[in-house]
Formats: C-alpha cells, structure tokens, sequence
C-alpha cells in the first residue's frame, strides 16, 4: 500500500501493547490493506484475536509459540526453535513483500531475553525497512530496536485493576 513501510514500536510495562497494534490492523484492514500477525511466545486459541482473526477480512494471525510458561532464564530448547521458526517466517514474509502490515507480537521481549540474536534482527530491519509496515509488541524494546524505528510508544502503567484482583477478563485483556 502507498505510504506503508515504515518501523513501529509499543514496548513499555503498561496493558495496551497488543491492542493498539490491533487496532492498526483494524483500520488498515479498512482500507483494503493485507495484515499478518506472528505472535510469539503465545499459543492460545482463546485469545480473542485468534477467535476473531477469521472474520476481519485480510488478516491472518498465527501464533508462533506454546501454551507453557517461558523461563527466559533458561529457555526450553523447544521454545527457542518456535522463536527462530516464527522470525524466520517473518523475513520471508517481508523479503516477499506478502503483506502490507506486519505485527511482530512480543519480539520485544524475545530480543531483551536473547532467545533471538539482537543484532542480526536489528541488522534484517534496518536494511529491509521500508518496503512492509512493521509493528513490534512487548515489554523491554531493546534501544537498539528504539534506535531504527520510526514511531515508539511506551505505554506506561499508572494503575491497574491487576492489584485490586481483578482477574484477566475475556474479550478485555486477551
């Protein structure tokens, strides 16, 4: 699409991350554009993207993880061949050009755990950026990452119904 190719980032410790790059994909699926969505370190068919993905015309989500907590401490091996599995999808999908926008869900913190070498998705990036839009998701955006990009916003968490006990909520939080 005209005018797409630019490098965005949402990283910070407040809720919205994800959501906001939803709703990119929500408003670039309005205008015709083709959306792909890797998530990563999530594989859970009811969040409600993945439920909803089929309906929302141009859009594919797939979710390049498993349903298990992540040590980032001490990865799981299987964890980090979804990791290089779901980044390698990711540059053949912007050496194609397969798409107008894509979502990087949560590479953030693949990057700042080094289940990904920094430097070589920093490197990819800055020589292919312009030819697909990118959003990359999670907490702890590397400033190598902050760096290149073209738009960062951190969101930043001043309260939270979390520390009331309110449970994570359908359709709200995932």
């Amino acid at each position: 699409m005209k005018g797409y190719g630019l490098l965005q980032v949402y990283t910070g410790d407040g809720k919205g991350k994800t959501t906001a790059a939803l709703g990119v994909a929500l408003r670039a699926a309005g205008r015709g554009a083709k959306t792909v969505m890797l998530s990563f370190l999530k594989d859970d068919p009811s969040y409600g993207e993945a439920m909803v993905a089929q309906y929302l015309p141009n859009f594919t989500l797939r979710q390049v993880g498993r349903d298990a907590f992540v040590n980032f401490h001490n990865p799981d091996p299987a964890d980090l061949k979804m990791v290089r599995d779901g980044w390698e999808e990711a540059k053949r999908i912007i050496n194609e050009a397969a798409t107008d926008l894509l979502i990087l869900d949560e590479l953030n913190i693949v990057l700042a755990t080094d289940m990904l070498p920094k430097q070589e998705v920093i490197q990819f990036l800055k020589e292919y950026k312009g030819k697909t839009e990118i959003i990359i998701t999670g907490r702890s955006a590397p400033k190598e990452l902050i760096a290149i990009a073209d738009l960062v916003t951190e969101m930043q968490e001043i309260k939270h119904y979390f520390h009331k006990g309110v449970s994570s909520r359908d359709g709200i939080d995932h």
